[in-house]
C-alpha cells in the first residue's frame, strides 16, 4: 500500500481549507456548497449513509450526477471529515467529525485569519457588528472577557 493511499484511509485530523469563502454561510464559509449539502446530509443521519442513499437525499434540493456527489464524498474523506467503509458490499460514509467540534475548528481558523488584520480593528468590529445583530451574544461576549481575563490572573 503506497504512503498517500494510508493516508487517505486513516486521516489523523480532518484538513481545513487555507482560505474561506467570505459571501458564503455557515459551513460554507470553509467549505464549497456541495461539500456543505454532502457534509450537512451525513451530520443528520442517525447511522452511516450509503453513496446512493446520500445521492438521493441531496438530488432532492441539488440536481447533480451519482458520479459528482462520490467523487466530492471521496475528497470529503481525504480532507478527513468523512469516513468510508463497505457494509454489504457498499461504500457507507459516516462524519468523523460532528458538526459543533467542525463550526469550532473553522471559526478559530477564521478568528486567526482575521485577526492578522489588526486586532484592535477586528475587535471594534466584533462588538459594533454583535451590539447591532445581537444583543445578547454581545452581553455573553462580555462575560466571556471577564472569564478568561479572572483565569489569567487567577
Amino acid at each position: 500500500m503506497s504512503p498517500r493511499k494510508r493516508r487517505i484511509l486513516s486521516p489523523k485530523s480532518p484538513k481545513l481549507p487555507e482560505t474561506m469563502n467570505l459571501s458564503g454561510s455557515g459551513v460554507g464559509t470553509v467549505l464549497g456548497e456541495l461539500e456543505s449539502r454532502l457534509m450537512r446530509l451525513c451530520w443528520d443521519a442517525a447511522r452511516p449513509l450509503s453513496a446512493r442513499e446520500i445521492h438521493d437525499r441531496l438530488r432532492a434540493e441539488h440536481p447533480v450526477s451519482p458520479l459528482t456527489s462520490t467523487t466530492v464524498l471521496n475528497r470529503l474523506v481525504r480532507k478527513g471529515f468523512l469516513s468510508r467503509g463497505r457494509v454489504d458490499g457498499l461504500l457507507h460514509f459516516t462524519a468523523r467529525v460532528d458538526e459543533s467540534e467542525f463550526v469550532s475548528q473553522a471559526s478559530r481558523r477564521a478568528v486567526e485569519g482575521i485577526l492578522s488584520l489588526g486586532a484592535e480593528a477586528v475587535t471594534a468590529s466584533i462588538v459594533d457588528v454583535l451590539a447591532e445583530r445581537d444583543p445578547e451574544q454581545l452581553a455573553e461576549l462580555a462575560r466571556l472577557v471577564r472569564r478568561k481575563l479572572r483565569e489569567q490572573d487567577g
